[in-house]
């Protein structure tokens, strides 16, 4: 025991920085920073004769030492000055201020989502240009424009000397269209043909040229070239590149105006085996059946085989429980996040409420006054109306005003030309309840913004309570630093895995809503026919731009360590990936406003920097592999059908789904007969994993976190210890569980640590 006056000491130093601390945050608070005023123009005093006067005056009421450093007319009506964190917040309650935002530094860094998942920081861990330049990331998708300069091939040297592909020649297509960057792009489209007839090629083009979007979009994401000033009319300005911007890319046009046919996606697969890719990205999706009926899964199997690493996007059809796509265990499955990025618009109402929501439409300003406002639902001649379905409005009820929208039922840049058709100058979009507080920014046709449920519901609250409603909408405007972030995107589809509920997925999020990246030529941003601008950029959301961002990390792992198997690199993205904000708290899913599940995020939000150096991995072979099938009791037909490989499970073996070498655990449950679920039948389950050591030698001990008092969870043997790289351990995990009602589900985490490395398992439990 220490002596009483060492105790005093302490006592009398950790009172000292407590006093500092204290003394340090009131010095804050009093430090002056730059903030931005956003005044409501329409509502300046008939006192004041000039706006510059009223702003003078708003400021002097908070600040007498405070002067504007700028004022502005155009972007927004308002001034900048410095102000004091308390002086800020005052002036912000005042009447006529729309916003005080505090300034945002900006850097000439990325469009935002590589320095969101901390590949802006230095590290000895990332892969050399050398050697990332070596990694293929072939893209199945809408095809590619090959013009933008994100294909750029300037700091490249030759292309990989194992690559078999080829330039495709077609419509508006040359062999010269591809470099060294793009080093092959095909086409599929026999099966599109068969089902429509030849194409048209006043419509689109036969050749690998993406005369939609989405293709250019997802290939930029996972590996475009670095290019200085990117941005969409003005928004997101900064420089892009790719998560892999020295990796090469290959694309396979699968997708049609007419859709993406499984006979074309096979083919795509097959062909890119063959070609040499090390990643195949394809952020496609259909129904769900059977790993040996569904043609996605079949060519995975194939392709991972081969040792390319296979990520898909999990849907856009949450929040929906079970609503995945794209579950078989040998794909990455990707569920979509939020940035810490958001394109604010400002909504003033006729009785003097504020509201944000958000835009990218960069046109014609509403004028400073105020606007009839009107609700989709009361100016309808459809019982949809509220939709704003084409041809539901009533022209002369909407002519002039403001028309408040529902989301769904149609695209949402539809809407807006829906209104505008019939008249309307402008339009706010709300969510219902399937969407929660989730809010999608669009490049609308006319001024716009788009608005989360409780907004909308006050909003229309107050269109129905007020006899004259009218409203007015700011311009957007690009604000970094929004938090909390990531969140669980409620588009993203969720488990538990409707296929095989013994394997959880998704098997993690990455940045999905309102991602900036490459776009075609062809058509304009909302991709409407109405839409005549070009750009060389766009910002949209979806499943399909969480997929590319793994795509291209897993490139940028392969290049770092390239004899990983794409399990291996599955399972240290899985691992590594982080389900709390840095202030502890559980990443949020913005449909519900409350914490999310692995039923939402898997094993939880990437980062690539720790997936780097994950210190363990759960790997998988293809002997793996098909005792999951055998554990599914799948005919030697069946597994054959799904792996192209002639097996035959051993009767004198027992599969088990459990012992599948998984990185994540799902454990359902049945519920026991009786009363009250069985109450007091309880039930012991075992799963066994195997670790692989990837680092250097080590002791790593488990660690058990549980929410649930139903389940008891024991390991055996509590530490493992690795004296050599790539030496394996396994373990097994013994479940006691009480018999709980049906349908119930709670959550879990095991984790092994050697004090370096944290090597994190979701465990979910489901009780039937």
């Amino acid at each position: 025991m220490k002596p009483l006056k060492f105790k005093l000491v302490e006592i009398f130093i950790f009172l000292n920085l407590c006093y500092a601390c204290v003394v340090a945050e009131e010095k804050i608070q009093q430090a002056k920073r730059t903030y931005i005023v956003h005044m409501d123009k329409s509502n300046m005093p008939e006192s004041f004769t000039d706006q510059s006067l009223w702003y003078d005056s708003s400021l002097k009421s908070v600040s007498k030492s405070s002067f504007m450093l700028y004022t502005y007319e155009n972007v927004i009506h308002g001034y900048s000055t410095r102000l004091t964190a308390e002086e800020a917040e005052s002036l912000g309650k005042q009447s006529g201020i729309l916003s005080v935002l505090p300034e945002v530094r900006y850097e000439l860094h990325t469009t935002r989502t590589p320095e969101f998942l901390g590949l802006g920081k230095s590290s000895a861990l990332f892969p050399t240009s050398d050697s990332m330049g070596e990694v293929i990331v072939g893209v199945l998708d809408t095809g590619v424009w090959p013009e933008l300069k994100s294909f750029d091939d300037s700091e490249l040297g030759p292309v990989p000397s194992g690559w078999k592909g080829e330039c495709e020649v077609g419509k508006n297509f040359s062999s010269a269209s591809c470099n060294r960057k793009l080093i092959g792009a095909r086409f599929f489209s026999k099966g599109y043909e068969a089902a429509f007839g030849p194409i048209d090629e006043t419509m689109e083009s036969k050749s690998p040229r993406d005369d939609d979007g989405h293709g250019t979009h997802t290939a930029t994401t996972a590996a475009g070239s670095v290019v200085p000033d990117a941005n969409l009319l003005g928004y997101a300005s900064g420089t892009a590149r790719g998560m892999a911007s020295h990796a090469r890319v290959a694309i396979y046009k699968v997708c049609w105006l007419g859709g993406c046919f499984g006979s074309d996606i096979v083919a795509a697969m097959d062909t890119a085996v063959a070609d040499g890719v090390d990643v195949m990205s394809m952020s496609i999706g259909g129904g769900i059946s059977e790993y040996y009926r569904d043609t996605v899964a079949i060519g995975a199997f194939t392709a991972a085989a081969h040792g390319i690493f296979v990520s898909c996007s999990a849907g856009n059809s949450g929040p929906m429980p079970g609503s995945l796509s794209n579950v078989a265990p040998w794909i990455t499955t990707v569920g979509a996040g939020t940035l810490d990025r958001d394109f604010p618009a400002s909504i003033t109402l006729g009785n003097d409420e504020k509201y944000s929501g958000v835009t990218l439409y960069n046109g014609k300003q509403l004028s400073d006054s105020t606007v009839p406002l009107v609700y989709g639902g009361s100016v309808s001649n459809s019982s949809s109306g509220s939709l704003c379905m084409a041809g539901s409005l009533i022209l002369e009820k909407i002519s002039g005003k403001i028309v408040v929208c529902d989301r769904g039922g149609s695209a949402r840049v539809q809407k807006g030309v829906v209104v505008k058709a019939a008249g309307g100058v402008g339009m706010i979009l709300t969510n219902t309840d399937t969407f929660g507080e989730e809010l999608v920014a669009d490049a609308h046709l006319l001024p716009s913004a788009a608005v989360g449920q409780k907004t909308g519901d006050a909003i229309k609250k107050y269109i129905s309570s007020d006899h004259n409603p009218t409203a007015i909408i700011g311009p957007g405007t690009t604000k970094i630093g929004v938090q909390p972030s990531p969140v669980v995107a409620a588009f993203s589809s969720r488990g538990p895995n409707p296929v095989t509920p013994a394997i959880l997925k998704p098997d993690i999020i990455a940045p999905g809503l309102n991602i900036l990246a490459g776009w075609t030529g062809a058509v304009g941003p909302t991709g409407l026919d109405s839409d005549q601008r070009h750009v060389n950029f766009n910002i949209i959301s979806g499943t399909s731009m969480s997929c590319p961002h793994v795509s291209g990390l897993a490139a940028l792992l392969k290049a770092a360590h390239p004899e990983w198997s794409p399990a291996a690199i599955k399972s240290a993205f899985m691992t590594t990936a982080y389900t709390a904000y840095k202030s502890g708290e559980k990443i949020k899913d913005v449909a519900t406003g409350e914490p999310a599940t692995p039923f939402d995020y898997g094993a939880g939000h990437v980062d690539p920097v720790a997936a780097l150096d994950p210190g363990l991995v759960y790997d998988a072979t293809v002997d793996d592999y098909l005792g999951f099938l055998c554990a599914l009791n799948y005919t030697s037909d069946q597994i054959k059908s799904t792996t192209h490989r002639d097996f035959t499970c051993q009767t004198s073996k027992k599969y088990t789904l459990g012992d599948f070498n998984y990185p994540s655990f799902s454990v359902p449950l049945e519920t026991a007969s009786g009363e009250e679920g069985g109450a007091g039948v309880s039930s012991t389950i075992k799963y066994t994993r195997t670790l692989t050591n990837v680092g250097a030698p080590a002791t790593y001990k488990i660690y058990l976190y549980s929410q649930t008092q139903a389940v008891k969870i024991s390991v055996e043997p509590a530490t493992l210890s690795f004296s050599a790289q790539y030496e394996k351990k396994s373990y097994t995990v013994t479940f006691r569980a009480s018999s709980m009602a049906s349908g119930t589900t709670s959550f879990a985490r095991l984790e092994w640590s050697d004090g370096k490395h944290i090597v994190g398992s979701p465990i979910a439990f489901s009780w039937t």
